[in-house]
């Protein structure tokens, strides 16, 4: 699938968000800059749209790691894994150990080896256009049959 703009990029978030449900995990794949970010901004803003929460600035949580955002019932965990560099480290957070009802967004996610019940990937790459992503999304669990022809 080919993105044609930051609209587009906003629109498939917002449909994303509309099906998330707590204990999903969603997978960000690709390089710098190629709107990993961005799609956690859109997705998340639009979670506190739709619950009437007022919207947050949504950053990179590459320095931190992890940034948390409460909104009303629901709790989103936004990790940046860019700066951990082998399974120990990231055993070592503690990211699975918890059974928190979460939803988890992983930017970074090449080292995790848990196998995630109700995984999204979208694996997003820079296109010949330089306005334009292409996006190949891989569905485990509940999102196994997501049309991506809805998107």
């Amino acid at each position: 699938m080919i993105i044609k703009s930051l609209d587009h990029l906003r629109l498939i978030s917002n449909k994303i968000a509309d099906n998330v449900s707590e204990k999903d995990c969603i997978f960000l794949i690709g390089e710098i800059g190629v709107g990993k970010t961005t799609f956690t901004r859109n997705f998340i803003n639009h979670l506190q749209k739709q619950k009437g929460v007022k919207e947050t600035e949504v950053l990179s949580p590459t320095f931190n790691l992890l940034y948390e955002y409460d909104i009303k019932n629901l709790k989103v965990m936004h990790y940046d894994l860019y700066r951990i560099k082998n399974s120990k480290d990231l055993d070592q957070l503690g990211i699975f150990k918890e059974n928190f009802s979460s939803i988890k967004i992983f930017e970074w996610p090449e080292l995790i080896e848990t196998n995630l019940e109700n995984r999204l990937e979208l694996h997003l790459k820079y296109s010949n256009n330089e306005n334009e992503r292409e996006l190949n999304i891989v569905g485990h669990g509940k999102w196994k049959d997501i049309n991506k022809n809805e998107l």
